[in-house]
């Protein structure tokens, strides 16, 4: 299970390095873009991210980060396979690649909060 939380980690390192562009750039994405299924249920899953923590946190229950991480993991993978990042509208493009950029900044702090590494490949 860790695995597969720092699998879709790593991948998102890849296709932004297969991107090749400027991460600050993503800042300016339109997210309004972002109108797919998969795509809205990201979404939704990284806003409830500050709850789980907090939930967490006074409920002295860490497991529901690992498995916020797993199910965030989940929702990534299925979005991956679905849907090409790296597609010639730049537009979307950069709105899916800011979407990605914030699942892994969420991966890396939940897993952080574990005392788990975030690899960059695997």
């Amino acid at each position: 299970p860790v695995y597969y939380i720092q699998y879709a980690h790593a991948r998102i390192c890849s296709v932004l390095a297969q991107w090749n562009g400027v991460e600050r750039d993503l800042l300016d994405a339109d997210l309004a873009r972002l109108d797919g299924e998969r795509e809205l249920a990201l979404c939704a899953r990284l806003a409830a991210f500050a709850e789980v923590i907090q939930s967490a946190a006074a409920d002295y229950a860490p497991h529901q980060v690992a498995f916020y991480l797993k199910d965030l993991a989940g929702e990534f993978h299925s979005w991956y396979n679905a849907e090409r990042m790296l597609v010639d509208d730049e537009a979307l493009m950069i709105a899916r690649l800011a979407l990605a950029a914030a699942v892994r900044q969420v991966l890396v702090s939940g897993l952080a909060l574990l005392g788990v590494s975030a690899p960059t490949s695997m």
